[in-house]
C-alpha cells in the first residue's frame, strides 16, 4: 500500500553496452504506484555524497562504472565512461547502507566501483576478471531457490531475455534466491540474492540486461517485492514520524 509521503529512490545509471536510461525509466515507472518517487542521476560521485544528507530512503545501482583498464577493447570509450570513486563517496557509500540503509543491485552493479575492495563485500557479489562471464544475451530461464523466501516464495519458473552471470564472487552470508539457465549452460547459476551489510539491507539481481527483463511480469513482481522488503525500515520510520508529527 502507497504511502502518504513518498519513499526516496535515488537510482544511479550509466554506462556502456547497455540502455540503462531505458531500463531506469521503466523501473522508475513501475516502483511509483509503490509510493516511491524516483531521482535518476549519472552523476555517480555527487549522489553517492549526497547520501549524507540522509534524504534517500532506498538507492539503487544500475550502471556499468568502472576504471575499464582490464582490456584495450575500453580504450575508445575511457574518456567518457571510465570512473573510480572518490574516499568521500566510498565512505559515505559505505556508510549509508552499514548504518540501516537499503541497497537493490542491478545487473552490471558487481562491476561497478572494481578499484574498491569493500564494494563486493556490500553488495555481496563481486565480478572477478578473468573468472567471471556470461554467454551473449538471450532466452534464458530463471528459477527460485527453495520455496520460503518471502521475496520469491510460491513465484513459478519464467523465461526472460537476458545474460547469465557467472563466476561471481559469492559471499557466504548472502542468501541465494533465483537462478538461471542460458541455452548453452548445463547447469544453473544464481542470479539473485539478499545480502547485509552492518544493519542495512542489500538485494542482488544479476538480471536487468534492459527494459524487457526488469519489465517481464514474474521478474517485476519478484523485484517490486524485493523493494517492499528493502524499504521496510524506512517505511516503518515514515509511519512513526507521521504518528508523532
Amino acid at each position: 500500500m502507497p504511502l502518504r509521503d513518498p519513499i526516496n529512490h535515488l537510482l544511479i545509471t550509466g554506462g556502456i553496452y547497455h540502455d540503462f536510461d531505458a531500463t531506469a525509466d521503466a523501473l522508475a515507472v513501475a516502483l511509483e504506484p509503490m509510493g516511491i518517487s524516483t531521482r535518476i542521476t549519472s552523476d555517480v560521485e555527487s549522489a553517492f555524497r549526497g547520501l549524507e544528507d540522509g534524504d534517500c530512503q532506498l538507492l539503487t545501482v544500475s550502471a556499468l562504472r568502472f576504471t575499464m583498464t582490464q582490456n584495450e577493447k575500453y580504450a575508445p570509450m575511457r574518456d567518457q565512461w571510465a570512473f573510480e570513486l572518490s574516499a568521500q563517496a566510498r565512505e559515505s557509500l559505505a556508510t549509508y547502507v552499514k548504518e540501516g540503509g537499503s541497497l537493490l543491485g542491478l545487473h552490471t552493479a558487481s562491476i561497478c566501483f572494481d578499484g574498491w575492495d569493500e564494494w563486493p563485500k556490500i553488495l555481496g557479489a563481486g565480478w572477478v576478471w578473468g573468472q567471471s562471464s556470461h554467454p551473449p544475451a538471450g532466452n534464458v530461464r530463471v528459477e527460485r531457490i527453495g520455496d520460503d523466501d518471502v521475496l520469491v516464495g510460491g513465484s513459478p519458473p519464467f523465461e526472460v531475455f537476458d545474460e547469465v552471470y557467472r563466476g561471481l564472487e559469492l559471499f557466504t552470508q548472502s542468501t541465494p534466491l533465483l537462478q538461471a539457465k542460458a541455452a548453452t549452460d548445463s547447469e544453473f547459476h544464481p542470479v539473485m540474492w539478499t545480502h547485509r551489510y552492518g544493519s542495512g539491507r542489500v538485494v542482488y539481481d544479476a538480471l536487468g540486461h534492459g527494459p524487457a527483463s526488469v519489465m517481464e511480469p514474474t521478474h517485476l513482481a519478484i523485484l517490486k517485492r524485493a523493494v517492499q522488503w528493502l524499504i521496510e525500515p524506512a517505511a516503518i520510520k515514515k509511519r512513526e514520524s507521521a504518528v508523532h508529527a
